[in-house]
């Protein structure tokens, strides 16, 4: 069975994620577990914490993935920033643990004209750090990016160059987001260019460390640098792409959309769009 799921929210109570979960037929998903957009994080109740436990179980929903927060930027050379980022990644480390979940996704943050190298180095230390002050059996994705200016992690080198670095390297995975890759310039629309792109992937990284695809199309070209999530088979990657895709290893993948919700289509239609490609 596919493993097919959305990005939902926690709106009202944590454990309400779960009911939107059953409500549009995921068999996973993913959330945050605080607010994305501050530096502050509620404390978990127990009693919330032992609700989203059992629902979990009783909907068979598995695996659950988390998000880090967006303000987070392991790379930045602005240390008020980067502390924030570090202790911000080590409360996500322990909240997610506490939830029972075993899966915390990241992206890796910009350098902001410092430079590649310095903004790998801090990364590399901001992970360390993270992993020596919680011990526990929480995996760390690293997702990969669109190319933006100064962003980080775009190329299959330069994840490779951080997660080599992790001390615990066990403790390391990938997200495979279709979109980013696809505006940094790996192409996913030919069954032969998906292909050619995982075999580079498994020659640089190595494909037992991918463990989730972020399924979304992108309104940028191939290699365009853009990170703008379209509707699955209405951007430039295409229905054609994603039969593609979903046959190949990804679609074996948990899969998780980061889809528009607009006019044209909601999350759910997206989810049966996948579906029908899938067939």
């Amino acid at each position: 069975m596919m493993k097919l799921g959305l990005h939902l929210s926690i709106k009202g109570s944590i454990d309400r994620v779960i009911d939107r979960a059953v409500e549009r037929g995921c068999n996973i998903f993913q959330m945050f577990s605080r607010n994305p957009r501050g530096w502050r994080s509620r404390k978990l109740e127990l009693e919330e914490v032992e609700s989203f436990k059992m629902k979990l179980r009783e909907s068979g929903i598995w695996p659950v993935f988390i998000h880090t927060p967006y303000l987070l930027n392991l790379a930045s050379p602005k240390e008020d920033v980067y502390s924030k980022s570090v202790e911000a990644l080590k409360d996500e480390l322990l909240r997610t643990a506490d939830l029972g979940v075993h899966y915390v996704i990241t992206h890796l943050g910009s350098h902001l004209g410092h430079g590649k190298r310095e903004g790998l180095r801090r990364i590399v230390d901001a992970v360390n750090n993270s992993f020596s002050a919680v011990e526990n059996d929480v995996i760390l994705l690293l997702e990969n990016t669109a190319g933006t200016r100064n962003s980080m992690g775009s190329s299959f080198e330069d994840i490779e160059s951080i997660a080599a670095r992790i001390e615990d390297r066990k403790r390391i995975g990938i997200c495979f987001d279709t979109c980013h890759a696809f505006a940094a310039g790996y192409d996913l629309v030919s069954r032969g260019a998906v292909e050619h792109t995982l075999r580079r992937f498994d020659q640089i990284i190595g494909l037992k460390e991918l463990k989730l695809v972020h399924l979304n199309d992108s309104k940028g070209a191939l290699g365009s640098r853009i990170d703008r999530h379209e509707h699955i088979g209405l951007g430039k990657i295409g229905e054609r792409g994603f039969k593609n895709i979903l046959k190949s290893r990804l679609g074996r993948l948990p899969l998780i959309l980061e889809t528009p919700v607009d006019k044209r289509r909601s999350d759910v239609e997206n989810l049966r769009k996948v579906r029908e490609l899938a067939q």
